[in-house]
């Protein structure tokens, strides 16, 4: 950490931190507004955010509709269609050898994003409604109404668009802004005094922004917070900001409307700019590659470009961690020992551990774990451990270490070599940190009267399925023998 000379950091889920479910169930509401404003059916708005069911590194397949968890190769994890999860031989139906080429990005959209929670919960909704409603008729690739054809890319491409609207023209942030205490934690004590152990010990802070500037309200009482930052940059454009970049351009604080022409000046402490780009950041700073650490919740816009293009440090924050370790710590079989009297048959001991890993995964949500699958890693986690060099559940976690710290991963231990302990880990439920939970074993009662209460009427006529049903069979692939079992017990039946 010494050898850091410049700290950045991503907006949006990094140092705003937003409230889940809240948030996610307002850019889902909206969405199906949109949708519905543009012809689809009004059922639709029936239809409540069940945050239990999407997980971040899904894959959406547009020609076939399903919702895939994968590994790093491709090899399916779990296969949803709707509200259906798909056992080993519905699955190889459409995917042979249960597995995928990543690589075919015109049909294979991965959903990578905290933003991406509602839409891929979404899709799901969608999936469902349309494959059991009367009024259509399902096909292999799409429905049917009359002589109207609707294919699952046709549908997808609806919801990307309806998406980026919300986002861009649509009532997000202003409905955002005008209920700041349901959306946003606001306790951001700790995040301003690591901003100000970096201003004093360290060096340079550097903020990149998405969205444009807004002047701040008068009568402001705490301190501004851009003076915390010696470089802020609106509009950034990411992955663009990491490429070739847009125009350097000047903004004015008072108005928020940018100055014309481009800014060819030297870093000045309090002027806001817009646009740039990566190689313009290092110019402002005196800095290059490895002199900074860039913090961010977007695996491929934050970390994976600017390690790529810049060779900076990377800091990825997983605001889901939290919950998993707790899962991982709580819910971990214990392992028999020597002095066990029990003598357990082989043969029920494997449906056993099944059983027992199926239930953990359900503990993480009706998709189980974002980082495995069983002893599998997922997508997600395999691009977790390439591209970034620290994660953590909040980028506040530095706060509780000396800036001379360093940080280096654990070696990887032989079999042999490698013990874990179990041990109880308490998350504080008024943390930001717990705010991702999805839902545990023991809430599926719970869990069911929230949906009742949230079933919202806006239509006589209701979907066929307003929620998806955790999974009572093991539908998820957690093992590399999964497959050669699946056949076999495939041939006895």
């Amino acid at each position: 950490m010494e050898k850091i000379k410049c700290f950045g950091f991503d907006m949006d889920y990094t140092l705003a931190v937003y409230k889940s479910p809240e948030y996610e169930s307002l850019g889902f509401e909206l969405t199906v507004e949109r949708l519905v404003s543009i012809g689809y059916p009004q059922e639709l708005l029936s239809f409540v955010y069940d945050p239990s069911f999407p997980t971040r590194g899904l894959v959406f397949d547009t020609m076939y509709g399903n919702l895939l968890k994968v590994d790093a190769y491709g090899n399916i994890l779990v296969c949803v269609h709707g509200f259906n999860f798909l056992r080993g031989p519905e699955i190889r139906e459409r995917y042979p050898n249960k597995f995928i080429q990543r690589d075919d990005t015109e049909r294979f959209y991965i959903l990578n994003t905290l933003f991406n929670l509602p839409e891929t919960y979404l899709f799901a909704c969608l999936v469902d409604f349309f494959t059991n409603c009367d009024r259509y008729d399902s096909c292999e690739t799409g429905f049917k109404d009359g002589d109207l054809f609707m294919s699952f890319k046709s549908m997808f491409q609806d919801v990307r668009d309806a998406v980026d609207w919300v986002h861009f023209k649509g009532t997000l942030k202003e409905k955002t802004v005008e209920n700041l205490e349901k959306y946003v934690v606001k306790d951001v004590t700790e995040c301003f005094q690591l901003l100000s152990n970096i201003n004093v010990h360290h060096g340079f802070v550097f903020v990149l922004m998405f969205a444009c500037f807004h002047p701040p309200q008068p009568g402001t009482p705490h301190r501004p917070w851009q003076s915390y930052f010696d470089l802020i940059l609106v509009d950034a454009r990411k992955p663009l900001f990491f490429a070739e970049g847009t125009v350097l351009r000047q903004v004015d604080t008072t108005t928020g409307r940018l100055k014309i022409g481009t800014y060819t000046g030297p870093l000045q402490h309090g002027i806001v700019y817009s646009g740039g780009s990566s190689d313009i950041v290092c110019d402002l700073l005196g800095a290059k590659g490895k002199d900074i650490v860039y913090i961010g919740d977007h695996i491929f816009g934050d970390i994976l470009k600017s390690k790529k293009r810049q060779g900076w440090r990377t800091f990825l924050v997983i605001p889901e961690l939290a919950q998993e370790l707790h899962v991982w710590t709580d819910k971990s079989c214990k392992h028999l020992d020597s002095s066990s009297n029990e003598r357990p048959d082989i043969s029920t001991i494997q449906r056993r551990i099944k059983k027992v890993t199926h239930d953990m995964d359900m503990c993480y949500g009706m998709m189980g774990s974002l980082f495995r699958s069983g002893s599998r890693q997922t997508l997600f986690a395999s691009q977790v451990m390439r591209y970034a060099d620290l994660y953590a559940a909040s980028f506040i976690n530095l706060l509780y270490y000396p800036f001379s710290y360093l940080f280096r991963a654990s070696h990887i231990l032989m079999p042999h070599e490698s013990t874990v302990e179990h041990t109880h880990v308490d998350i504080d439920t008024e943390s930001p940190l717990a705010t991702r939970n999805r839902t545990h074993c023991s809430d599926c009662k719970e869990l069911e009267c929230k949906r009742n209460q949230l079933t919202r009427s806006f239509s006589e006529i209701k979907p066929p399925n307003l929620f998806p049903q955790t999974p009572q069979e093991i539908t998820h692939c957690h093992d590399e023998d999964d497959d050669e079992e699946e056949e076999e017990e495939e041939e006895e039946e």
